[in-house]
Order: C-alpha cells, then structure tokens, then sequence
C-alpha cells in the first residue's frame, strides 16, 4: 500500500516538474531563441505584461485589456511586440496594389481626395485616393519589415 502511496507520489512530482519546466520552455523568450522566426502572431503571455505597458505607454490602460490587445511574433530569435491600438493591425501588411473596397468606394464617390480605411481596410500601406471611378495610390505610409508586417507597429521586447 505505501509502495503504491509512494510510486503515485512520484508519479505527481514527474508530471509537476515536467510541467514546470514545459511552461518555462514556452516563455517566449525561450520559444523565439529556440524558433528564430516565427511569423505567427500570438496573445501576450502576463509575463510580458509590464514590457508592453513600458514600450506603448499603456499606463493608464487596465491589465486586461492590454492582454487582449497585444500580441508577439518570433524575429531572428527575438521576442517582438505589436500592440492593436485604434485598429492598428498587427498580421501582415496588405501591399496590394488593387484593393475591392477601394473599387467599390470610388464607384460611388468619383474622384474624391481619399478612400477611409474602413473601405481599403487598415492594414493597407498605401494612402489612395479615386481617379474618377478608379482607385489610384496616392503615397505610401507605411513600411514593411523584411517579414512582410507594418514595422512601425512591431516593437523588440528587448528594446523595452
């Protein structure tokens, strides 16, 4: 009986550190040195909670909401942040030079001087505006990194 006793305890203290130390393999700090680049863009683990209060400036913003609007990517083993903001996109940058909803608002708007966001989307890097019925580029306003995401919107955890 206590042999039983004693073989499931050490059966628990197993699965405990095995635990322990899956969780701190999947830091990920560990994660990206181990990953180098990873494009996928994940939720902010707490523990990166005060990196990205710091890097933001989201001080006045509660916990929460900063978990749920945060994420982090792997870049050349390095942990980077990208906070979502006001429709800030934090997936890949759209560079496409023809976009539908930029055809579909200057169908009806004609030559107007510039198309909303909400019509080419947030994540365009381009500024456009109607060419008559046309959509036309108007400027670029965004850079893209050697990943293909808006770099001024992707901050190093390092740099925090």
């Amino acid at each position: 009986m206590r042999a039983a006793w004693l073989a499931a305890a050490a059966l628990a203290l197993a699965v405990a550190f095995g635990a322990a130390s899956e969780a701190r393999a999947a830091s990920p700090a560990q994660y990206c040195r181990q990953a180098g680049t990873d494009d996928t863009v994940r939720p902010l683990p707490a523990s990166l909670l005060p990196v990205a209060v710091r890097l933001f400036h989201l001080e006045a913003m509660p916990a929460p909401q900063v978990l749920r609007s945060t994420y982090f990517r792997c870049a050349e083993g390095d942990v980077w942040l990208c906070n979502t903001g006001a429709n800030l996109p934090c997936g890949k940058a759209d560079t496409r030079r023809t976009l539908p909803g930029a055809t579909a608002w200057c169908s009806v708007h004609p030559g107007a001087d510039f198309i909303p966001m909400y019509a080419t989307g947030h994540a365009t890097i381009y500024r456009w505006r109607c060419n008559g019925a046309k959509p036309a580029i108007a400027g670029t306003v965004h850079s893209v990194d050697r990943r293909g995401f808006i770099a001024q919107y992707w901050k190093p955890a390092a740099g925090g």
